[in-house]
Protein backbone atom coordinates (compact mmCIF):
# COMPACT_ATOMS: atom_id res chain seq x y z
CA UNK A 1 0.00 0.00 0.00
CA UNK A 2 1.39 3.37 -1.02
CA UNK A 3 2.11 5.79 1.88
CA UNK A 4 -0.37 8.41 0.61
CA UNK A 5 -3.12 5.81 0.27
CA UNK A 6 -2.29 4.46 3.72
CA UNK A 7 -2.59 7.92 5.28
CA UNK A 8 -5.89 8.47 3.51
CA UNK A 9 -7.20 5.15 4.83
CA UNK A 10 -6.23 6.06 8.39
CA UNK A 11 -8.09 9.37 8.11
CA UNK A 12 -11.16 7.59 6.75
CA UNK A 13 -11.17 4.99 9.51
CA UNK A 14 -10.58 7.46 12.36
CA UNK A 15 -13.31 9.84 11.20
CA UNK A 16 -15.83 6.98 10.88
CA UNK A 17 -15.55 5.88 14.55
CA UNK A 18 -15.96 7.55 17.91
CA UNK A 19 -12.69 6.14 19.23
CA UNK A 20 -10.10 4.16 17.30
CA UNK A 21 -7.09 2.43 18.79
CA UNK A 22 -3.75 1.97 17.06
CA UNK A 23 -4.12 -1.77 17.58
CA UNK A 24 -7.42 -1.82 15.68
CA UNK A 25 -5.96 0.27 12.86
CA UNK A 26 -2.92 -1.98 12.62
CA UNK A 27 -5.09 -5.08 12.33
CA UNK A 28 -7.46 -3.49 9.82
CA UNK A 29 -4.69 -2.17 7.57
CA UNK A 30 -2.27 -5.06 8.16
CA UNK A 31 0.42 -2.78 9.53
CA UNK A 32 2.54 -2.69 12.64
CA UNK A 33 1.39 -0.47 15.49
CA UNK A 34 4.68 1.38 15.21
CA UNK A 35 3.82 2.33 11.62
CA UNK A 36 0.35 3.49 12.71
CA UNK A 37 1.81 5.72 15.44
CA UNK A 38 4.25 7.21 12.95
CA UNK A 39 1.54 7.85 10.35
CA UNK A 40 -0.78 9.49 12.87
CA UNK A 41 2.04 11.75 14.04
CA UNK A 42 2.67 12.69 10.42
CA UNK A 43 -1.00 13.50 9.85
CA UNK A 44 -1.13 15.61 13.02
CA UNK A 45 1.97 17.49 11.88
CA UNK A 46 0.24 18.25 8.58
CA UNK A 47 -2.72 19.82 10.41
CA UNK A 48 -5.22 16.94 10.44
CA UNK A 49 -7.05 17.37 13.79
CA UNK A 50 -6.66 13.83 15.11
CA UNK A 51 -7.06 13.93 18.88
CA UNK A 52 -5.88 11.33 21.40
CA UNK A 53 -2.73 9.51 22.35
CA UNK A 54 -1.02 6.16 22.16
CA UNK A 55 -2.53 3.53 24.43
CA UNK A 56 -5.84 5.40 24.72
CA UNK A 57 -7.19 5.86 21.21
CA UNK A 58 -7.80 8.50 18.58
CA UNK A 59 -10.75 10.47 17.25
CA UNK A 60 -11.23 13.16 14.63
CA UNK A 61 -11.63 16.71 15.87
CA UNK A 62 -14.58 18.84 14.85
CA UNK A 63 -14.60 20.89 11.70
CA UNK A 64 -12.48 18.53 9.63
CA UNK A 65 -13.42 18.41 5.96
CA UNK A 66 -12.06 15.58 3.86
CA UNK A 67 -10.60 16.60 0.49
CA UNK A 68 -12.05 15.12 -2.72
CA UNK A 69 -12.12 11.33 -2.57
CA UNK A 70 -10.01 9.08 -4.73
CA UNK A 71 -11.04 5.50 -5.40
CA UNK A 72 -8.96 2.47 -6.22
CA UNK A 73 -9.78 0.59 -9.47
CA UNK A 74 -11.57 -2.12 -7.45
CA UNK A 75 -13.62 0.46 -5.53
CA UNK A 76 -14.59 2.24 -8.76
CA UNK A 77 -15.72 -1.05 -10.30
CA UNK A 78 -17.75 -1.87 -7.21
CA UNK A 79 -19.58 1.46 -7.42
CA UNK A 80 -20.43 0.95 -11.09
CA UNK A 81 -21.65 -2.59 -10.38
CA UNK A 82 -23.85 -1.49 -7.50
CA UNK A 83 -25.51 1.26 -9.52
CA UNK A 84 -26.09 -1.03 -12.51
CA UNK A 85 -27.73 -3.66 -10.32
CA UNK A 86 -29.80 -1.30 -8.22
CA UNK A 87 -30.90 1.37 -10.67
CA UNK A 88 -33.91 -0.40 -12.20
CA UNK A 89 -34.96 -1.68 -8.77
CA UNK A 90 -35.08 1.69 -7.02
CA UNK A 91 -37.78 4.33 -7.07
CA UNK A 92 -37.34 7.00 -9.78
CA UNK A 93 -35.90 9.66 -7.47
CA UNK A 94 -33.25 7.41 -5.95
CA UNK A 95 -32.41 5.87 -9.33
CA UNK A 96 -31.80 9.31 -10.86
CA UNK A 97 -29.73 10.39 -7.86
CA UNK A 98 -27.63 7.21 -8.08
CA UNK A 99 -26.88 7.84 -11.74
CA UNK A 100 -25.95 11.47 -11.13
CA UNK A 101 -23.67 10.52 -8.23
CA UNK A 102 -21.96 7.86 -10.34
CA UNK A 103 -21.33 10.33 -13.18
CA UNK A 104 -19.70 12.74 -10.71
CA UNK A 105 -17.52 10.05 -9.21
CA UNK A 106 -16.48 8.44 -12.49
CA UNK A 107 -15.82 11.84 -14.06
CA UNK A 108 -13.29 12.67 -11.33
CA UNK A 109 -11.32 9.44 -11.70
CA UNK A 110 -7.98 9.19 -13.49
CA UNK A 111 -8.47 8.12 -17.14
CA UNK A 112 -7.16 4.58 -16.67
CA UNK A 113 -9.35 3.91 -13.62
CA UNK A 114 -12.38 5.49 -15.32
CA UNK A 115 -11.94 3.32 -18.42
CA UNK A 116 -11.60 0.15 -16.34
CA UNK A 117 -14.75 0.96 -14.36
CA UNK A 118 -16.92 1.92 -17.33
CA UNK A 119 -15.85 -1.07 -19.44
CA UNK A 120 -16.45 -3.63 -16.70
CA UNK A 121 -18.31 -6.64 -18.16
CA UNK A 122 -20.88 -6.90 -15.39
CA UNK A 123 -24.49 -6.01 -16.15
CA UNK A 124 -27.86 -6.69 -14.54
CA UNK A 125 -31.07 -7.60 -16.32
CA UNK A 126 -33.84 -5.06 -16.15
CA UNK A 127 -36.09 -5.42 -13.14
CA UNK A 128 -39.61 -6.77 -13.50
CA UNK A 129 -40.92 -3.95 -11.33
CA UNK A 130 -43.61 -1.94 -13.08
CA UNK A 131 -43.66 1.87 -13.07
CA UNK A 132 -46.53 2.02 -10.57
CA UNK A 133 -44.68 -0.14 -8.01
CA UNK A 134 -41.52 1.92 -8.36
CA UNK A 135 -43.48 5.15 -7.87
CA UNK A 136 -45.26 3.69 -4.85
CA UNK A 137 -41.90 2.64 -3.42
CA UNK A 138 -40.84 6.29 -3.38
CA UNK A 139 -44.00 7.30 -1.49
CA UNK A 140 -43.43 4.57 1.10
CA UNK A 141 -39.74 5.38 1.48
CA UNK A 142 -40.52 9.03 2.13
CA UNK A 143 -43.18 8.07 4.69
CA UNK A 144 -40.63 5.88 6.49
CA UNK A 145 -38.11 8.72 6.56
CA UNK A 146 -40.63 11.26 7.91
CA UNK A 147 -42.43 8.73 10.18
CA UNK A 148 -45.86 9.33 8.70
CA UNK A 149 -48.59 6.84 9.51
CA UNK A 150 -50.26 5.29 6.44
CA UNK A 151 -53.55 3.74 5.48
CA UNK A 152 -53.12 0.86 3.05
CA UNK A 153 -55.69 -0.69 0.74
CA UNK A 154 -54.25 -4.17 0.27
CA UNK A 155 -55.06 -7.24 -1.83
CA UNK A 156 -53.31 -10.38 -0.64
CA UNK A 157 -52.37 -13.50 -2.60
CA UNK A 158 -55.78 -15.03 -1.81
CA UNK A 159 -57.32 -11.98 -3.52
CA UNK A 160 -58.82 -10.84 -0.23
CA UNK A 161 -58.83 -7.10 0.36
CA UNK A 162 -58.37 -5.17 3.60
CA UNK A 163 -57.60 -1.72 4.90
CA UNK A 164 -54.81 -1.26 7.40
CA UNK A 165 -53.45 1.68 9.34
CA UNK A 166 -49.73 1.06 9.72
CA UNK A 167 -46.46 2.54 10.84
CA UNK A 168 -44.07 2.01 7.90
CA UNK A 169 -40.71 0.75 9.17
CA UNK A 170 -38.66 -0.47 6.22
CA UNK A 171 -38.67 -1.66 2.61
CA UNK A 172 -37.04 -4.98 1.71
CA UNK A 173 -36.10 -6.27 -1.73
CA UNK A 174 -36.14 -10.03 -2.36
CA UNK A 175 -34.86 -10.36 -5.95
CA UNK A 176 -38.43 -10.38 -7.29
CA UNK A 177 -40.58 -8.10 -5.15
CA UNK A 178 -40.35 -5.21 -2.72
CA UNK A 179 -41.97 -5.69 0.68
CA UNK A 180 -43.09 -3.08 3.20
CA UNK A 181 -42.44 -4.04 6.82
CA UNK A 182 -44.82 -2.32 9.23
CA UNK A 183 -46.34 -2.15 12.66
CA UNK A 184 -50.05 -2.77 12.06
CA UNK A 185 -52.32 -0.77 14.36
CA UNK A 186 -55.25 -3.15 13.72
CA UNK A 187 -53.39 -6.31 14.71
CA UNK A 188 -51.10 -4.70 17.27
CA UNK A 189 -48.20 -6.62 15.71
CA UNK A 190 -45.73 -6.57 12.85
CA UNK A 191 -47.16 -7.21 9.38
CA UNK A 192 -45.49 -7.37 5.96
CA UNK A 193 -47.09 -6.25 2.70
CA UNK A 194 -45.96 -6.84 -0.87
CA UNK A 195 -45.74 -3.42 -2.43
CA UNK A 196 -47.03 -4.64 -5.80
CA UNK A 197 -50.24 -5.70 -4.04
CA UNK A 198 -50.91 -2.38 -2.33
CA UNK A 199 -53.81 -0.95 -4.33
CA UNK A 200 -53.79 2.49 -2.72
CA UNK A 201 -51.93 4.33 0.02
CA UNK A 202 -52.87 7.49 1.89
CA UNK A 203 -51.20 9.57 4.57
CA UNK A 204 -53.39 9.65 7.67
CA UNK A 205 -51.96 13.01 8.73
CA UNK A 206 -50.57 11.44 11.89
CA UNK A 207 -46.88 11.03 12.63
CA UNK A 208 -45.46 8.41 14.97
CA UNK A 209 -42.51 8.06 17.27
CA UNK A 210 -40.45 4.96 17.80
CA UNK A 211 -41.98 2.91 20.59
CA UNK A 212 -40.31 0.01 22.44
CA UNK A 213 -41.09 -3.26 20.68
CA UNK A 214 -42.43 -1.54 17.55
CA UNK A 215 -39.29 -0.41 15.72
CA UNK A 216 -37.42 -1.72 12.67
CA UNK A 217 -34.77 -3.48 14.80
CA UNK A 218 -37.62 -5.14 16.73
CA UNK A 219 -39.18 -6.28 13.44
CA UNK A 220 -35.89 -7.80 12.28
CA UNK A 221 -35.34 -9.56 15.61
CA UNK A 222 -38.87 -10.97 15.57
CA UNK A 223 -38.42 -12.24 12.01
CA UNK A 224 -35.13 -13.97 12.87
CA UNK A 225 -36.57 -15.48 16.04
CA UNK A 226 -39.57 -16.84 14.16
CA UNK A 227 -37.33 -18.45 11.55
CA UNK A 228 -35.21 -20.14 14.23
CA UNK A 229 -38.21 -21.29 16.22
CA UNK A 230 -40.01 -23.00 13.32
CA UNK A 231 -37.42 -24.38 10.87
CA UNK A 232 -39.69 -27.16 9.47
CA UNK A 233 -41.82 -25.79 7.92
CA UNK A 234 -40.44 -22.24 8.08
CA UNK A 235 -42.44 -19.70 10.00
CA UNK A 236 -44.06 -16.78 8.19
CA UNK A 237 -40.90 -14.73 7.92
CA UNK A 238 -40.34 -12.10 5.28
CA UNK A 239 -38.26 -14.43 3.10
CA UNK A 240 -40.55 -17.45 3.53
CA UNK A 241 -43.90 -16.03 2.63
CA UNK A 242 -42.49 -14.07 -0.32
CA UNK A 243 -40.68 -16.98 -1.95
CA UNK A 244 -43.37 -19.54 -1.05
CA UNK A 245 -45.94 -17.19 -2.62
CA UNK A 246 -47.99 -17.40 0.56
CA UNK A 247 -50.19 -14.60 1.89
CA UNK A 248 -48.78 -12.26 4.48
CA UNK A 249 -49.53 -13.39 8.03
CA UNK A 250 -52.81 -12.11 9.36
Amino acid sequence: MRPTHRLFQIVQLVRSRRLTTASWLATRLQLSERTVYRDIAQLQAQGVPIEGEAGVGYRMGRGFELPPLMFSPAEAKALVACVRIAQSRLDPELAAAAEQALHKIVGALPPAVRTAAESMALHAAASTLDARTRSLLQTLREAIETKHQLQLHYRDLREQTSQRTVRPLGCFYWDAVWVLGTWCELRGAFRNFRIDRIEAVQLTGERFRDAPGQTLPDLLRADCANALRMPKPPGPTLAHWIHADAPSPD
